[in-house]
């Protein structure tokens, strides 16, 4: 039980630092705030919520390992090294990825909300 209580605090340090210093990971909480209601109108089911939800959610946690992989390559070497920039890349194309999910996911349901049809 130890162990939970401690990989909790742990996360809550993780997400104050995150939310007073990163900009990327600001502005997917402050989409997250707006997604919460909104997802309520455009989607036409409790699972459709949830999907919504969820893709932010997964764009967000994305974004962390992310800020979690540059971190750590920075603690490695400030100086330029190609394997550090293409693991910094990789994290970049992730997030990049996570973005066309939520796009997706919100466009269909988008879609699906003003044309009435389930897609």
């Amino acid at each position: 039980m130890q162990r939970l209580i401690d990989a909790f605090y742990n996360s809550v340090r993780a997400f104050r630092k995150l939310a007073a210093s990163e900009k990327a990971f600001q502005q997917e909480l402050m989409l997250l705030v707006l997604a919460l209601p909104l997802g309520w109108f455009v989607s036409t089911s409790w699972r459709g919520y949830a999907l919504l939800i969820g893709a932010v959610l997964l764009l967000i946690m994305v974004e962390v390992l992310n800020t979690g992989i540059e971190a750590a390559c920075d603690a490695f070497s400030r100086e330029f090294n190609v394997d550090i920039q293409l693991a910094k890349d990789c994290g970049s194309l992730a997030v990049l990825i996570s973005v066309v999910i939520v796009a997706g996911v919100w466009g269909i349901a988008i879609i699906e909300r003003i044309t009435g049809l389930p897609i």
